[in-house]
């Protein structure tokens, strides 16, 4: 692979396939949680969140961006996607609020989909905000201790403990007490996704070094965050 471009904190680099990671990464966020989220589905007697069929490409994002760019360049797509994740809350809650046109029939059907939208949405940044950040902060912290080898370690790892986190605060406070959801049902989708998040995490591990391997080699960078401020509430890169 060729050689990757040392990694300064000051650097201002300008890359040829951040801003596309990025815009990728809002997309899956936004419709893994407003259109996967609410619906429980079972398959052979496994219960699951549909949104757990493309929540995870979430977090593989995270680990491919940390990897490459460091965390600090990872912590501001986060935020990205927070920020339009809390614009379609307010985009929903607005729509649902409007008065319907006399004689147009769907108000209850919008109300069903996205009612529990804010609820969800709020949930939703409080656990990403957690569970990602624990994410990369692992990520980046093994892969000093490792020297950059065994990638799948650390991606297999930091998705362990940041799905985890995640799982243990958003399933609660989405879906705890919700019309139509049982405290058992809650229990048994936050088990269930988290297995699943982590299986699918390993499953795509052979894909996850390609994309890292065709990034480094394209962008000339293979970041290290040994000088990285690893606060949370900063957008500086």
């Amino acid at each position: 692979m060729t050689a990757a471009a040392p990694s300064s904190p000051a650097s201002n680099r300008c890359y040829k396939y951040y801003d596309l990671l990025m815009a990728a990464f809002v997309t899956v966020l936004l419709c893994a949680n407003l259109i996967g989220a609410s619906k429980v589905c079972q398959v052979g007697g496994y219960t699951f969140g549909a949104g757990v069929l493309f929540f995870p490409i979430s977090y593989l994002f995270g680990d491919v961006l940390t990897e490459v760019y460091g965390y600090a360049r990872a912590r501001k797509v986060v935020w990205s996607g927070f920020a339009a994740l809390l614009f379609a809350s307010f985009m929903s809650w607005t729509v649902l609020a409007m008065p319907p046109a006399p004689g147009w029939p769907h108000q209850a059907a919008f109300e069903t989909v996205f009612a529990n939208t804010p609820r969800i949405a709020l949930a939703s940044l409080i656990a990403y905000f957690c569970g990602e950040f624990c994410n990369s902060y692992v990520l980046a912290k093994m892969k000093i201790q490792t020297k950059g080898r065994f990638l799948w370690m650390r991606t297999i790892g930091s998705t362990i403990v940041g799905e985890g986190v995640d799982s243990l605060v958003f399933y609660p406070l989405a879906f705890l007490r919700a019309p139509g959801w049982t405290d058992q049902q809650v229990m048994a989708v936050l088990v269930g996704n988290y297995f699943v998040k982590v299986a699918w995490e390993a499953v795509a591990t052979p894909l996850t070094y390609r994309i890292v391997n065709f990034l480094k080699r394209a962008e000339r960078e293979d970041y290290f965050d040994t000088h990285t401020d690893f606060t949370p509430f900063s957008l500086e890169a």
